[in-house]
């Protein structure tokens, strides 16, 4: 299993370095112009290497960053067309090739992973992004964003990683994915945005993906400042974004200054366990979200979702979903910043009482070197235990808390290679006691590639 995801570690490296020449060689010539004005002031960013830190209000030349979607800055956008606090970094490989900008970057971790108990097991495996995105500005203020995202997580195999209290999807079509987290698909995100500023704080924007994110949730937890240093995936997933890939999204949005709105329709039904293909778009499903940035320190959205059949093993039970989020970011001197979020999550699956999950989580980063992040979670759920027939077990609640540390080093320019590891805790009530050992603990080490 270890030599079968270095394979994988080394096709996902492989993939950035056929990639990066094309984007990369015009950049010395080419500085990154951004046609349109920021309503954000420009920051002097005189002290700091522009290389390698983008940071709110981050110019090149005599221009701010802007996003593809709208007149603010960047680093407000996150996965799909969620938001995050504008102090949040945003880092990648920025080049231009005529009329065109491109940004890329990857993160691939390797890790070997142990959950103790009767329930545990251990594993090694890969996951993480590599992604890349092409930009067009025109001169009327509309904007093209074309984004692909391609995961190493097919090479774990179909039943993912271990991972304790974790539940949802299937594996194999017949039997629902207990403590292991399921992999994503291969193509993560293939996805276009059309955007039209209508003054200097409005606009209107479409985006389109196969697969793509809804407006739905905060942003995927793999693109959370708080969330995204941790190799593990949260436990509250399915709650709070596990529409971040769905094979057929439209959206369309409007946003005047730090107010969003958008609407989306989706498939509602979660990827199949043939982790490689594309599937076909039914657009059965839709969501709404509201999302508002007081301030650069802070991200607030509320949001709703109609999932028309959304498990492959129930395919007659829809789901309803709700999701409230906060987070906040805020800079530490000049390289460092400290990112936490609280999360809401409700689901209603096929006309039962809605379960409940929350999440609290936070990062802290001093400098470039340093990451340290945490953890805490809570979830309501019936998946822990299978009745016969395949029926769920009685609904239970459950606790995580988890907390570790990564160490990176700077091999390049755009490359960094780092080391981390965790410690996770497991609680789980009287009658789970019995098949869980107690309350069972956990841990990962991993290697990190990082590449923006």
């Amino acid at each position: 299993m270890a030599a079968r995801s270095l394979a994988a570690l080394s096709v996902g490296v492989s993939l950035f370095a056929v990639a990066q020449p094309v984007f990369a060689q015009d950049h010395a010539a080419h500085p990154m112009p951004m046609p349109r004005a920021s309503a954000q002031p420009a920051h002097d960013m005189s002290s700091m290497d522009q290389t390698d830190h983008f940071m709110p209000g981050m110019v090149h030349g005599d221009q701010p960053m802007t996003s593809p979607l709208g007149p603010w800055s960047m680093t407000r956008d996150a996965s799909g067309t969620s938001w995050q606090p504008e102090r949040s970094e945003h880092a990648g490989i920025h080049t231009m090739r005529g009329d065109w900008s491109f940004m890329t970057h990857a993160l691939l971790n390797l890790t070997y992973d142990g959950q103790n108990g009767p329930r545990g097991e251990s594993q090694t495996f890969v996951s993480g992004m590599v992604m890349t995105s092409a930009r067009r500005d025109f001169d009327d203020g509309s904007t093209l964003n074309l984004r692909a995202m391609v995961s190493p997580d097919p090479f774990m195999g179909k039943r993912g990683y271990p991972l304790l209290l974790a539940a949802g999807e299937t594996a194999d079509g017949v039997n629902t994915l207990v403590d292991r987290q399921h992999p994503h698909d291969l193509f993560m995100e293939l996805s276009a945005s059309y955007a039209h500023q209508l003054s200097d704080t409005d606009s209107v924007f479409a985006y389109v993906g196969l697969p793509g994110e809804p407006a739905f949730g905060p942003p995927a937890f793999m693109h959370r400042l708080s969330a995204m240093d941790s190799p593990e995936a949260p436990i509250t997933h399915h709650w709070l974004d596990s529409t971040h890939i769905v094979f057929g999204v439209a959206t369309l949005g409007w946003v005047h200054d730090t107010f969003k709105l958008e609407a989306s329709t989706f498939k509602g039904r979660e990827p199949d366990q043939d982790r490689y293909d594309i599937e076909r778009p039914e657009l059965d499903s839709w969501s709404v979200r509201a999302s508002w940035n007081p301030s650069p320190e802070w991200s607030l959205q509320t949001s709703y979702a109609d999932v028309k059949s959304p498990e492959q093993l129930s395919p007659d039970e829809d789901d309803t979903k709700w999701s409230a989020s906060a987070i906040h970011t805020r800079r530490i001197g000049t390289d460092g910043w400290w990112s936490t979020t609280l999360a809401w999550g409700a689901k209603a699956h096929g006309g039962d009482e809605a379960t409940h999950a929350f999440a609290l989580e936070s990062a802290f980063s001093p400098d470039v070197r340093w990451t340290v992040f945490a953890r805490a979670e809570r979830t309501e759920t019936g998946e822990l235990l299978e009745l016969p027939g395949g029926a769920h077990g009685p609904v239970y609640a459950v606790g995580k808390v988890s907390i570790g540390a990564i160490r990176d080093w700077r091999v390049s320019d755009h490359v960094r290679f780092g080391l981390g590891a965790l410690f996770a805790i497991n609680a789980v009530p009287d009658g789970l006691e019995p098949s869980y050992g107690g309350d069972p603990d956990g841990g990962m080490i991993c290697m990190r590639l990082k590449i923006d």
